[in-house]
């Protein structure tokens, strides 16, 4: 797999300022591993994505846009977009131009530290995901670029939990990618909708709480400001599903997270067995 941090993407670059007719600010470039992102000349970035066509299902990769439809949720209003298939690998290539993030964001996509959050910034968090949740549509998540389904739940879970039902009863849209990269501070904004769509209820809360297990204080809040959703069935089980990705068979033996999901993912499994 090709890894935006390593590999030449000037020729990208180019085609996307001519095509978006806008300069990109090489000095504000940041690469990941299969993203690219600029400022503009006029003021605005421009996210740059790589995928493989076998993780671009039937219902297409027009996330980013399509999220211009919901409405209550903090997040950066998308001006423009192209996307186009490479011409030599089986993959396509997506540009999304976006207004400017209002912060910096609130640090990476699994945090050792906490970071400096206003006391407004929870209750904001708070007000965009349920604001999320009341709205339908017809995507569906695709975490990790995969398109979630209660085979690929039952499937992740049962890889280090074996015997727990984990049938879900509830959907509600998520943003799906919800980490401490992807959302903004001091003001609060989320940003990076590429993967949003209907999924489990708390996949999103279950997602920021994985992505805090480094710092025990930082999970102990998600858990606490999305307390509603850790306490369905379904929460409990995304609890389980984000788990298991920690703990299960690709588990990294010095991963901060470790322990605080194994303790919390034993927790949970009881509280299943006893229902």
């Amino acid at each position: 797999m090709t890894d935006l941090r390593r590999a030449p993407v000037d020729e990208v670059l180019v085609r996307v300022e001519t095509a978006l007719g806008t300069q990109l600010d090489r000095a504000t470039v940041v690469r990941k591993r299969r993203s690219v992102g600029a400022g503009t000349a006029r003021g605005t970035w421009v996210r740059i994505e790589r995928r493989g066509l076998d993780r671009i299902g039937a219902q297409g990769w027009d996330g980013t846009p399509s999220a211009e439809a919901l409405r209550g949720i903090a997040k950066p209003a998308w001006l423009a977009g192209i996307a186009w298939r490479d011409e030599v690998e089986p993959v396509m290539w997506r540009a999304d131009e976006a207004e400017l993030l209002p912060s910096a964001p609130a640090g990476s996509a699994v945090v050792t530290e906490g970071p400096d959050l206003p006391p407004s910034w929870w209750p904001e968090l708070n007000a965009s995901l349920d604001a999320l949740a009341r709205q339908r549509t017809n995507r569906i998540a695709t975490p990790d670029t995969e398109t979630i389904t209660q085979e690929l739940v039952t499937r992740t879970i049962h890889q280090v939990f074996p015997g727990i039902d984990a049938t879900v009863s509830e959907w509600c849209p998520a943003h799906a990618d919800l980490n401490w990269a992807n959302v903004t501070a001091p003001e609060f904004c989320v940003f990076d909708w590429e993967d949003w769509g209907m999924a489990p209820r708390g996949l999103d809360a279950a997602t920021l709480w994985a992505a805090s297990l480094a710092v025990p204080a930082l999970a102990d809040r998600v858990r606490v400001e999305r307390s509603g959703d850790f306490a369905s069935r379904d929460g409990k089980l995304m609890t389980l599903f984000v788990a298991a990705k920690i703990l299960g068979p690709y588990a990294r033996p010095k991963d901060p997270r470790l322990q605080g999901a194994r303790v919390l993912a034993e927790q949970v499994v009881k509280e299943l067995q006893a229902d």
